[in-house]
């Protein structure tokens, strides 16, 4: 192993591998930013690499597991590497992890800023070789007569020390980690995090233990970020959080998500500010009208709604019932056009019988959606769900979202056809290739994925098209309006 100082490492590469939610996107992309400040190389995650880190999510089962794999994958890359597990899986499996032989470094949620400085450390205590590898721990004789090995003891102590305090008491946290970013990955969208935390606590959902309590960015913070990002030639952001919805609510200010919308429409040169899913009581008359009047904003709104049913929604620990819910969306057809509404879908929740199946389904179809997503409930330790009565069967589970996905593919189909003939702003995002032609695809305000033909690389210049049919089921097809 390399044991120079991280502050001295001009040399060293690093890879990253993301699993999860666009929060988690966007904070390795920030910690990207001080890898590079530190004076690391960025290299591909299947490239052999001084330092491999691993954003992990622990949303569900299978994605503790997808960690672990990742993790575990990291160590074969390079034996002699440095694998460092962060992010949520870190903050609920703490200890798991710190016994897995194969990671060095565990550090949770709202310490990531400090990575640097935590590998420093690490860096520190190995010079010497003398605690290379955290299996050294697990084969140190913790009986073995002091006066054998007191050095080497204070060192492996002071090691674990280092380890452990890296994982904080995450639902006692108070502070917003103001990571920054100053590129992304994508060429024209940013994804901007302006807040942490939850307090929701759904019954099937472990993120508020691995996130805890809301804590909210300041506004001068996510302004200063954007109008760097715009000046450097993004025209799209889009606001994200863990609970967006939830924004400035630690402040105890009111509709400070709506100020903060206002305000960032007034930076030159923006073109668009999308917003991330948004809880349905977020959406009222003031919140609806105020975006309206903005041209600005993107009239697609994600909200989550889980369930049809008032009965599940109980269960589920949700806020509201789905009269509430239709109720928010009539607000935002009131105010927009044809606005793009999109949820997520649990089917198979625990206690889910036919009939709430079927109110749900009815539900949906009432509602009429320009996209769902469609999930199968999967039990996650941890939660008051996975403790709930009446699991449901995995075959039931699967019919139910069959139907689902079959409906959703109708209701999306429907919501296209609603453009068919209209002129719309398309933001290109990328070239492809379909049967020997090139496109250059990209999305308008309402999320459609749109295709113009051309061999001209058009990236991140918005153009006009008029819809004219149809690329394949998921893109339509445009003519470029001169």
């Amino acid at each position: 192993m390399n044991i120079n100082n991280a502050q001295e490492s001009n040399c060293k590469s690093v890879a990253f591998l993301t699993l999860g939610c666009k929060v988690n996107s966007y904070e390795t992309e920030a910690m990207q930013k001080i890898f590079e400040d530190a004076g690391y190389r960025i290299v591909d995650f299947n490239q052999h690499s001084d330092v491999y880190v691993v954003n992990t999510c622990t949303v569900t089962n299978i994605a503790d597991r997808k960690s672990r794999q990742m993790l575990h994958k990291a160590r074969k890359m390079n034996e002699d590497a440095i694998v460092v597990a962060v992010g949520c899986y870190v903050q609920t499996a703490e200890k798991i992890l710190e016994q897995d032989e194969a990671i060095d470094i565990v550090i949770g949620n709202n310490k990531k800023k400090d990575i640097i400085r935590i590998l420093d450390e690490y860096y520190k205590v190995n010079k010497n070789n003398t605690a290379d590898k955290k299996s050294d721990l697990s084969e140190y004789n913790v009986n073995a007569d002091d006066s054998d090995n007191n050095s080497e003891q204070d060192k492996i102590q002071s090691f674990t020390n280092t380890l452990k305090d890296n994982v904080i008491d995450i639902a006692s946290e108070t502070e917003y980690e103001d990571l920054s970013i100053e590129s992304v990955s994508e060429k024209t969208r940013a994804y901007i995090k302006i807040q942490d935390g939850c307090n929701q606590f759904c019954s099937y959902c472990i993120i508020p233990y691995a996130r805890g309590r809301v804590r909210s960015r300041e506004e001068k913070s996510i302004i200063k970020e954007v109008e760097n990002l715009v000046s450097k030639g993004y025209k799209e952001i889009v606001l994200t959080g863990i609970h967006l919805s939830s924004y400035g609510v630690d402040l105890e200010k009111k509709n400070l998500l709506l100020e903060l919308i206002v305000n960032l429409s007034k930076i030159d040169g923006l073109k668009r500010i999308r917003l991330g899913s948004l809880e349905p009581r977020i959406i009222t008359e003031e919140f609806a009208e105020t975006l309206s009047k903005d041209t600005k904003i993107c009239p697609h709104f994600h909200l989550s709604l889980q369930s049809g049913s008032d009965a599940t929604l109980k269960r589920m620990n949700r806020k509201y019932t789905a009269q509430e819910y239709y109720e928010k969306c009539l607000l935002l057809r009131k105010y927009f056009i044809n606005p793009a509404i999109t949820t997520d879908i649990i089917v198979g929740f625990p206690g889910e019988t036919e009939e709430e199946f079927t109110c749900t389904e009815n539900f949906l179809r009432k509602v009429s959606f320009a996209q769902m997503h469609i999930f199968k409930y999967s039990i996650r330790k941890g939660t008051a769900a996975e403790r709930m009565p009446n699991q449901v069967r995995d075959e039931i589970k699967t019919d139910r979202s069959n139907v689902l996905i079959e409906l959703e593919e109708g209701m999306a189909k429907e919501y296209q056809s609603l453009f068919l003939g209209k002129i719309e702003n398309i933001l290109i995002e990328e070239t492809i290739t379909v049967d020997g032609l090139t496109y250059q695809i990209g999305h308008n305000e309402r999320y459609l994925k749109l295709a113009v033909s051309s061999d001209k690389d058009l990236t991140n210049q918005m153009i006009q098209g008029k819809v004219s049919g149809y690329l394949n089921k998921d893109i339509m097809f445009c003519e470029i309006m001169d």
